[in-house]
């Protein structure tokens, strides 16, 4: 036989969107299966459920409570996982579908945007030691502390997959999507744009928090953690065993790199973002008002610090905010005239080593530059490690993305 490891492959939802597809994807199980591995497959909702289900739910209440968001959304890959398994039996082989809490997925107890803090996977190691292909629902999991259901956030699938993989002891963690890998920027904005064969733990995990899609930042930290390498692929194309087969691609994702591929290697942009600004006579005393307020209020934001402004400034993703309503209405009560609030805006990043002199006068000048040949005005610039992002005009971030690209 091929292999004897476990596996553990996670199909997204447009991998699994209609009935032909899903059973594509059995019949990609089955034969990894066949080549004697044991398998664990995650599934994502199929297609567009998940939106759909959100948008049900706004027409009931446009501000509807966190837990039932997440009782409502989590029954979308319970509907993958029973109908894969039932293709796969079909197809002769044994499987049997297990919801998040039924696979030892525990997390904190936070709604809509989760994390996992242990994986208990009994239930999924005595199926496999009898011989089935066991399929879990990505995306959920259960409170560690009160049993109540959670969901794990946009691409919380890629998080149940790792994390069990992890758990699990597996030899890898196959990823497929749409997509055949990690691109230096979205190809579907930038063209031309390089597909990367190899990418470290550190460096994705960082594009992954600034908006780039093809994985999630919280599975490449559990991978970095447990050192399971990530191969990122294509459901249409072919692999054979960890190599693709001639003329199709994919991106391992792992702690161990050629030398050469250490370098500014990403553009990753995320639309929908808001900003929070309150001034202050002490930046601290901005800083630490805004802090609490932010938690107070529900919001995880993606960057917190002082700004250039004298005051303090907050950076929140709405896609990860389903009651950004309520929770404006929370900052605003709490901190008043003094909070000045932004949205419609988006943000580009650059992300890899050597940045630490794109604060510079001279780089900030060339950045200046830059922005406005597009026509964006800067909101925010916010310089961390491994990266540097530029906060502009939702309608002009393309643009912007575009232009670093090309002068990098």
């Amino acid at each position: 036989m091929a292999g004897t490891g476990i596996v553990v492959q996670k199909y997204g939802g447009s991998s699994v969107a209609d009935l032909e597809r899903l059973g594509i994807v059995a019949d990609k199980v089955v034969a990894t299966h066949k080549a004697g591995h044991r398998v664990v497959v995650v599934v994502s909702a199929m297609g567009k459920t998940t939106d759909a289900l959100l948008g049900q739910a706004r027409a009931v209440d446009p501000e509807p409570p966190r837990r039932e968001l997440d009782m409502l959304v989590s029954t979308g890959e319970r509907v993958s996982m029973a109908l894969l398994s039932i293709a796969i039996q079909k197809r002769g082989v044994e499987a049997i579908s297990f919801t998040g809490s039924q696979a030892g997925i525990l997390t904190d107890e936070r709604h809509f945007d989760a994390r996992i803090v242990a994986v208990r996977p009994q239930r999924v190691e005595d199926e496999l030691a009898k011989g089935k292909i066991v399929i879990v629902a990505g995306y959920q999991g259960v409170a560690a502390s009160n049993k109540e259901i959670t969901t794990l956030g946009r691409g919380g699938s890629d998080t149940t997959a790792v994390a069990l993989a992890a758990a699990l002891n597996a030899e890898r963690c196959e990823i497929y999507s749409d997509v055949d890998g990690v691109y230096e920027a979205d190809p579907r904005v930038v063209p031309d744009a390089a597909h990367l064969p190899f990418v470290d733990y550190e460096t994705l995990q960082v594009a992954a928090e600034a908006g780039a899609k093809v994985l999630n930042a919280q599975a490449v930290e559990w991978a970095r953690r447990a050192g399971i390498a990530i191969h990122a692929r294509h459901t249409g194309q072919t692999y054979v065993g960890a190599t693709p087969a001639e003329g199709s691609k994919q991106t391992v994702v792992s702690g161990a790199l050629p030398a050469d591929a250490r370098r500014v290697r990403a553009i990753a942009s995320e639309k929908g973002m808001a900003l929070a600004r309150l001034a202050g006579a002490s930046p601290l005393a901005a800083l630490s008002a805004l802090g609490e307020a932010v938690t107070a209020a529900d919001l995880a934001p993606r960057d917190l610090s002082i700004d250039g402004r004298g005051g303090a400034s907050a950076l929140f993703s709405l896609l990860n905010a389903p009651d950004w309503m309520r929770s404006r209405r929370a900052l605003q009560e709490r901190l008043g005239d003094a909070l000045v609030l932004e949205e419609g805006l988006a943000t580009a990043t650059v992300v890899g080593d050597g940045l630490h002199g794109v604060a510079s006068p001279v780089a900030g000048a060339r950045l200046a530059k830059l922005l406005a040949r597009v026509g964006a005005q800067l909101h925010a610039l916010v310089v961390a490690p491994l990266r540097v992002s530029v906060v502009v005009d939702q309608a002009h971030v393309d643009d912007v993305v575009r232009a670093l690209h090309a002068a990098s």
